[in-house]
């Protein structure tokens, strides 16, 4: 079998396996929708969603270093395929889910057990007993509510802005490690990725656009989707999977500390507003100044 050929069955495996994993861990926890219990719906779900992480994290994760991109072949839509994918594998689970069902009436008096109590948002007022179950919410599962909105949106904006701090911090550190350990030639800079270069070229609404796009929907999938299913470790592993066409290793460890700040804070607010803030934040200040006052200083430096 060719090498290409193994690369694309390991990537459906993984697919695969993956989308089973969040299907099953997220039975295990209370978060299976009613539509489910219908297997052709909850079949379908199963499909959707690994057909998503085939394209959007594991093929692209083992077509690593990945080959050359010519911007001039590019369109502005293409910056956002990735995120519409990532919206169609939430919005088709919820539909499928969701759509057409309602709360099934109880045959005896129903009290919260220890799953429902396990899935309740941080701060949450438990359920009385007795009565019918409360319908299951779509939106909180995916950390949709808000509880307080001007709150989150200072807290997003503040870890979004101390989050430089953390990642300059552990760039330093490793940095360090490299130079310690007598690599430095994995610290030589070379010639900027073109599409680095093209970015950084565009009009800023669309650097700006590019920014809360991702801070939205990678956020919608990663912490407000997988993680309650997966949780924080396999689905903040996906994340810096999917993010393995940056090709440079250090800016990787980057992500991971990243994915753990808005994992931890997801869970802590038990929303994803904040992080959704604290990602289009990041974002849009490598966007529209970190990468342009890079590039102009390797170009005034004759690089």
């Amino acid at each position: 079998m060719a090498g290409d050929d193994l690369r694309l069955l390991a990537a459906l495996l993984l697919a695969a396996a993956s989308a089973v994993a969040a299907d099953r861990l997220g039975a295990r926890r209370g978060l299976l929708p009613p539509g489910f219990a219908q297997p052709l719906r909850r079949l379908l779900a199963i499909v959707l969603l690994a057909g998503v992480l085939l394209l959007a994290v594991f093929l692209p994760a083992l077509t690593y270093p990945p080959p050359p991109i010519d911007p001039a072949a590019l369109s502005t839509a293409d910056l956002f395929i990735s995120h519409l994918l990532l919206l169609a594998a939430v919005a088709g689970w919820t539909l499928l889910g969701f759509a057409g069902t309602s709360r099934p009436a109880a045959a005896a008096p129903w009290e919260p057990g220890v799953a429902e109590l396990d899935a309740m948002p941080a701060g949450a007022t438990p359920p009385e007993a007795g009565g019918l179950p409360p319908p299951v919410d779509w939106a909180g599962q995916l950390g949709l509510r808000s509880a307080a909105p001007l709150r989150d949106l200072g807290l997003g904006l503040a870890v979004g802005a101390g989050a430089w701090l953390a990642v300059v911090a552990v760039l330093l550190v490793m940095a360090g490690l490299l130079l310690a350990l007598g690599w430095d030639e994995a610290l030589a800079g070379g010639a900027p990725p073109a599409l680095v270069v093209w970015l950084a070229g565009l009009p800023a609404a669309w650097r700006l656009a590019v920014s809360l796009s991702a801070g939205l929907f990678e956020e919608l999938f990663f912490r407000g989707f997988l993680q309650p299913r997966l949780g924080i470790a396999l689905s903040s592993l996906l994340f810096v999977l999917g993010h393995l066409s940056y090709a440079q290793p250090l800016m990787l460890v980057a992500l991971a500390v990243l994915s753990v700040i808005y994992a931890l804070l997801t869970r802590w607010s038990a929303s994803i507003w904040p992080a959704v803030v604290a990602h289009a934040l990041f974002d849009a200040v490598q966007l529209l100044v970190i990468i342009p006052f890079a590039l102009d200083a390797v170009e005034a430096a004759g690089g």
